[in-house]
C-alpha cells in the first residue's frame, strides 16, 4: 500500500513540475492536455495501478544512473555500437552520387514496365538528394528558396506505384513510411492527424531524427480526399486534410511528441527531471520528400471529355472512337486544371510538381513478372514449400494462364497473388502431411487445381500410407517423451488408426490425441500399483480404447490386492 502510495506521489510531483514550467497563458502549448490528465489520475486509482510500472522503470533508470558510473559505462559503449550503422546512413546521403539511369536500371529488377514513373521519379529523386548533399556542404545554400520535386503518381492498383517508391528508399538508405490518404482527419477532429505521418517516419528511422529528416513519405489514395462542393458544413476529410498536408509537403516544424502522447510527454520530463540533455523536440520537414499516388478513376474520364475524343460526329460510330481511344493513357495528359476540377485545392496541386502516370498491366507484363521480376509473388511460394521441404517446377504454359487469369482480375499485380492463392492453397494444407517431395504445374493445374491435386495424392498412395504409418511412431515418440510411458503399436495397431484418418480425413496425430485422451491418468494410476511403464496397444485398443483401459485398471487393481494377500 505505502508503494502505490509513493507512486501516487510521484505522479502527484511531476504535475507540479509541468504547472510550474508551462506558461499558463500559452494556448498552443501541445503539454496542456497532458497536465489536466495527469490531475485525473489523481482521482483514479486504476489509472494510478497501471502507470505504477513506468514510474518505476523511471525510477530504476534514474537509480542506475546514480550507481558510480558502472551502468553509464555500459549505456555509453551501447551507443559507440549503434553510432557506425547511423553515421553509414548519414553518409550515403551526404556523398549521394547516383545518377537517374542508375536509380532506373535498379528499379528496373523488381518492377516490370512502367518506364516512364521510372524515368521521373529517378529524376526526381536524384534531384532531391543532390539538393541535399549541396546543402549539407554550403549552409548558405540551404537558406535560398527551394522547390521540392514532390511527386504525384496516378495509375490503377497493382501495378508497382508503392513497390516503386520502397525500393528507390531502399536503395538510398533512408526511412521510408506508407499511409492511406483515407485515414487522416482535420486537425481538430478524431482520427488520424497528418503531423503522425512525420512521427512515424522517425519512428521508422528508430527515433533519430537527423536521419528521418531526408526520408521519403508516401501517401497512397490521394484521390480519395479530393472534396466536393459540402452542403452540409465542413469537410473533415477533405479540403482541411489537404491544407493540412501541403503545409507539411512545402516546410514546417512538427512537434515529435503529439498533444494526445501522454506517454512520451511524460518521458520527456522524466529525462528533464534525471537532468538529461534535452532532446530535439521537433523536426523540419523541409528536406523530407512527398510522394503520393492514386487510382483517379474518374479523372480519367473527365481528361477524355476534355480532350473531346468521345464527341461522335455526323458518320462516325461510338464503337469507331471506342477502338481509336484504346490503348490512351489518359492520365498522363492530365493538367493542373484537372486535378482543381476533380476537387484538389490549387495550392495542394501546386506541391506536386512533379507528376507521372503508371500504365495498366496487361497479360504479358503479368508473365514477365513472375518470370523476371526480383522477389515476385511466386518466390515467395517457393519459399512457403520449401519450409516443408517441398519443390515444384511450374511450366511456362502454366505462367501464362496464370496471367491470363490475373488479367482478368483486374488488380493489376494483386490478381497474381488471388490466382497463385487458388491454385496452391490446398496443396499447402495437403501436402506437408505426406511424402510428396516434389510436383509440377502445369496448365491443367492452374485450370483445375483440386482435380490436380488429387491425382497427385494417389500417384503416391502407397507412399502416403508409409508417411501416416510412421506418423503413428511420431506419436509414440511423443507420448513416452511427454507423459513417460511407451505404447508400443503393432502393426495392425497402426494400419487401424491410418484408416480411420483417411476415412475421417483428419491426422494421424488428431485421431491419436482423441483415442488415448485419458491414457495419460488411466496409466498414472496402473503404473503406480504395478509400477509398469510399457504397454502394447493393438487393434482392440484402437477400436475400443475406453474399455481396454477401464479393463487394464481393474486388472493392476487385482494384480494389487493378490500381492498384498500373498
Amino acid at each position: 500500500m505505502n508503494e502505490v502510495f509513493h507512486k501516487f506521489r510521484y505522479i502527484n510531483d511531476l504535475s507540479i513540475l509541468i504547472s510550474f514550467i508551462m506558461p499558463k497563458k500559452d494556448d498552443d502549448n501541445p503539454l496542456e492536455e497532458i497536465q489536466k490528465q495527469l490531475r485525473d489520475l489523481m482521482n483514479n486509482k486504476n489509472v494510478q495501478v497501471a502507470f505504477a510500472p513506468f514510474m518505476q522503470s523511471m525510477k530504476d533508470q534514474a537509480a542506475d544512473g546514480d550507481d558510480g558510473g558502472k551502468s553509464g559505462g555500459g549505456s555509453d559503449e551501447k551507443k559507440v555500437e549503434e553510432d557506425p550503422t547511423r553515421d553509414e546512413k548519414l553518409e550515403s546521403i551526404r556523398e549521394f552520387d547516383r545518377k537517374p539511369k542508375e536509380i532506373r536500371d535498379y528499379l528496373d529488377r523488381f518492377v516490370i514496365k512502367q518506364e516512364q514513373a521510372k524515368r521521373v521519379l529517378s529524376v526526381a529523386v536524384c534531384d532531391h538528394y543532390n539538393y541535399v548533399r549541396r546543402c549539407l556542404d554550403d549552409a548558405k545554400l540551404d537558406e535560398a528558396e527551394y522547390v521540392k520535386p514532390n511527386v504525384l503518381l496516378l495509375g490503377p492498383t497493382g501495378v508497382g506505384k508503392t513497390f516503386l517508391m520502397r525500393n528507390v528508399a531502399k536503395l538510398i538508405g533512408v526511412p521510408f513510411v506508407k499511409a492511406d490518404a483515407t485515414k487522416f482527419s482535420e486537425t481538430g477532429y478524431v482520427g488520424y492527424d497528418v503531423d503522425d505521418l512525420v512521427r512515424d517516419l522517425v519512428k521508422a528511422a528508430e527515433g533519430d531524427v537527423e536521419l528521418a529528416q531526408y526520408g521519403i513519405v508516401y501517401i497512397d489514395e490521394i484521390d480519395k480526399i479530393a472534396s466536393e462542393a459540402s452542403r452540409s458544413g465542413r469537410d473533415v476529410s477533405g479540403r482541411g486534410v489537404q491544407i493540412n498536408l501541403l503545409k507539411l509537403m512545402e516546410e514546417t516544424e512538427v512537434n515529435l511528441h503529439s498533444p494526445q502522447d501522454m506517454m512520451g510527454q511524460m518521458k520527456a520530463f522524466m529525462d528533464m527531471q534525471k537532468g538529461e540533455k534535452a532532446k530535439k523536440g521537433s523536426i523540419s520537414t523541409k528536406n523530407i520528400l512527398f510522394i503520393v499516388s492514386g487510382a483517379f478513376d474518374q479523372l480519367e474520364e473527365d481528361v477524355r471529355k476534355r480532350l473531346d475524343l468521345n464527341r461522335i460526329g455526323f458518320g462516325s460510330s461510338e464503337e469507331g472512337v471506342e477502338s481509336n481511344t484504346q490503348g490512351i493513357n489518359f492520365l498522363s495528359q492530365a493538367e493542373t486544371r484537372d486535378f482543381i476540377k476533380y476537387g484538389f485545392e490549387p495550392e495542394f496541386i501546386g506541391r506536386l510538381p512533379v507528376r507521372v502516370a503508371c500504365d495498366e498491366l496487361k497479360k504479358e507484363d503479368l508473365a514477365e513478372i513472375l518470370l523476371s521480376s526480383e522477389g515476385n509473388v511466386l518466390e515467395q511460394y517457393r519459399n512457403d514449400f520449401r519450409g516443408y521441404s517441398i519443390k515444384f517446377t511450374i511450366s511456362n504454359d502454366a505462367i501464362e494462364k496464370i496471367a491470363e487469369q490475373a488479367a482478368e482480375e483486374k488488380t493489376g499485380a494483386r490478381g497474381l497473388v488471388t490466382v497463385l492463392e487458388r491454385t496452391f492453397r490446398d496443396f499447402k494444407f495437403e501436402l506437408p502431411s505426406t511424402p510428396v517431395r516434389t510436383f509440377s504445374v502445369d496448365a491443367e493445374t492452374i485450370e483445375d487445381p483440386s482435380s490436380s491435386l488429387a491425382h497427385l495424392l494417389e500417384e503416391n498412395r502407397d507412399q502416403l500410407d508409409d508417411s501416416m504409418l510412421q506418423d503413428v511412431d511420431r506419436y509414440e515418440e511423443y507420448f513416452k517423451r511427454e507423459f513417460g510411458y511407451h505404447l508400443r503399436f503393432r502393426k495392425t495397431a497402426k494400419v487401424a488408426i491410418v484408416k480411420e484418418a483417411i476415412a475421417e480425413n483428419r491426422s494421424v496425430r488428431a485421431i491419436c490425441e482423441r483415442k488415448f485422451s485419458d491414457f495419460e491418468h488411466g496409466l498414472s494410476i496402473i503404473s503406480q500399483r504395478t509400477g509398469k511403464k510399457e504397454f502394447t496397444i493393438d487393434k482392440k485398443v484402437v477400436d475400443n480404447p475406453d474399455k481396454e483401459l477401464s479393463r487394464w485398471v481393474v486388472e493392476s487393481f487385482e494384480k494389487s490386492a493378490d500381492s498384498t494377500s500373498e
